[in-house]
C-alpha cells in the first residue's frame, strides 16, 4: 500500500497528498473530498479501501488517521451540485480538501515538492503534480486513508440529516438511489437536500 508513496519519494517528492471522495452517485447530500498527508505509516487499525471496512473498523481509522496526519476536508452541497454538475463538484471538493490540509500544514511549503495521489482519473485545477491512480483507495495507503475520512464524514453528515428529515431514512442509504428512498420520494416529494438534477428527482 506505500508503493505509490515511495516511488514519490524517490522522484523528490517530500509533501505526498491522497485524495479520495466519497458521496458522487447519491440522490442526496453532499459530496465530501478529503486529503490526507501521512505523518506515520503505521497504523493499528486497518486501513484500506473505506468500502471494504465496517462502520466500526472506519470509525477506528478515522480517529487514528487523525492523529497520524494532516488533513483537509472538503464538502459541497446538493445546490452547488445542481448547478454546476456532480463532476466539476467533485474536483471542487477535492480541490478544498487539499487547500484546507495545506493550510493547516503549518509550515511554508515548496509547491515543486509536492504531489498529490488521486483515486480515479481526474484532473485538478491546483499548481501541484499529480498522479491519478485508478482504484488508487486500495494501491495507495494515503488515498485509502482520504476514503476513510471521506467517508466517516460524509456518513455523520447524513446522519444529523437523518434526524432533521426522518421518514426519509437517510441513516440507512446515505441518500443513496435504494428502493426504500424511491418509496420514500414517491409518497413524501424530495426535500432539500435532494438534488433536483439526479433522475428520478430531475421529472419531478
Amino acid at each position: 500500500m506505500l508503493y505509490y508513496e515511495k516511488k514519490a519519494k524517490d522522484k523528490g517528492f517530500s509533501f505526498i497528498i491522497g485524495v479520495d471522495e466519497v458521496g458522487r452517485g447519491p440522490l442526496a447530500g453532499p459530496v465530501v473530498a478529503a486529503a490526507v498527508r501521512l505523518k506515520q505509516t503505521k497504523f493499528h487499525n486497518y486501513i484500506n479501501d473505506s468500502k471494504k471496512l465496517s462502520s466500526l473498523q472506519r470509525e477506528r481509522a478515522y480517529l487514528e488517521i487523525f492523529q497520524k496526519s494532516i488533513v483537509g476536508i472538503g464538502i459541497i452541497n446538493e445546490s452547488i451540485i445542481d448547478a454546476i454538475n456532480i463532476l466539476n463538484a467533485t474536483k471542487l471538493a477535492m480541490e478544498r480538501a487539499i487547500t484546507n490540509l495545506i493550510y493547516s500544514s503549518k509550515r511554508k511549503i515548496n509547491k515543486n515538492k509536492v504531489i498529490l495521489l488521486l483515486d480515479g482519473n481526474l484532473s485538478l485545477s491546483l499548481p501541484f503534480h499529480s498522479k491519478s491512480i485508478i482504484g488508487g483507495d486500495g494501491k495507495s495507503l494515503s488515498i485509502a486513508a482520504a476514503s476513510i475520512v471521506a467517508k466517516v464524514t460524509r456518513d455523520r453528515i447524513m446522519s444529523i440529516y437523518d434526524k432533521i428529515y426522518p421518514k426519509y431514512r437517510f441513516l440507512t442509504h446515505k441518500g443513496y438511489g435504494t428502493k426504500e428512498h424511491f418509496r420514500a420520494i414517491k409518497k413524501h416529494g424530495s426535500c432539500s437536500i435532494h438534488r433536483m438534477s439526479f433522475y428520478p428527482l430531475s421529472e419531478i
